[in-house]
């Protein structure tokens, strides 16, 4: 009888060891929403301290043993925290944290750009011979000179007109700019905005061409939720003034 309780308690100090000894956990890592595999994404077991990261396939190797606990980490996406078991192989996916815009941008099929150089061909004549280029110019190697055209659109009024309208057209083209990356979609889906609301806030801190055309997605998604915030906090502000009446007539 001795002898049978030995070879139990022998078989279960055997399998407490064999539990407790680390092995090798293989893993992938997708995107929740894309499924597409991500690199470059942190791993921490919490026991022991040690970390790692994935590869470019997004296929990682770590030492690890049942109960040992695994954080997954990666800027723009929440954690994602592991409790072993007894699995060799583990699938993760991670959620991001910010909005991608290949998500929720909707691009027209025609862009600013296009529709901008169709308009220049549409209106030859004012970026052709009569386009102002500066009013100093090479003159047949002769060192700096009048330029005919520019002169000619000084004093000529087909040459003012001219410049008048490609005024127009160059500013009509940085709005539609704007308006192609600044669109209801995106900002509605970021702000949770939609109909009336949307179209204040968008009116309100609608973006300059500057910061539209030099900023990434990052920074541009970031500048949407700051104004938000400023947008919350006051939703009157940059608000027209009400018109006051000229009637002046007595009760």
């Amino acid at each position: 009888m001795i002898k049978v309780w030995a070879i139990i308690v022998l078989c279960a100090v055997q399998v407490t060891a064999a539990f407790a000894q680390d092995k090798t956990i293989d893993g992938i890592v997708f995107d929740n929403n894309s499924k597409e595999r991500i690199a470059r994404v942190n791993i921490v077991n919490t026991r022991t301290a040690e970390s790692y990261y994935n590869n470019l396939k997004a296929e990682f190797k770590v030492k690890a043993r049942s109960g040992d606990v695994l954080i997954f980490s990666k800027t723009g996406y929440f954690n994602d925290t592991v409790t072993l078991k007894n699995e060799a192989t583990l699938v993760i996916y991670l959620k991001p944290s910010s909005v991608q815009l290949r998500e929720v941008s909707i691009r027209s099929l025609v862009t600013p750009l296009d529709q901008y150089n169709r308009t220049k061909k549409d209106y030859t004549k004012i970026y052709g011979h009569i386009a102002d280029k500066g009013l100093l110019s090479s003159i047949s190697g002769q060192g700096a000179g009048l330029s005919i055209d520019a002169l000619w659109n000084m004093v000529s009024k087909e040459g003012r007109n001219a410049t008048h309208l490609r005024a127009i057209i160059d500013r009509d083209y940085r709005e539609n700019v704007i308006d192609y990356r600044f669109n209801r979609t995106l900002v509605g889906s970021i702000t949770g905005l939609d109909d009336v609301k949307l179209t204040d806030f968008m009116f309100k801190y609608r973006p300059s061409y500057y910061i539209v055309t030099s900023t990434n997605d990052y920074d541009f998604i970031k500048y949407i939720r700051t104004s938000y915030k400023r947008y919350l906090r006051n939703p009157e502000a940059f608000s027209l003034q009400p018109l006051i009446s000229d009637d002046k007539t007595a009760p």
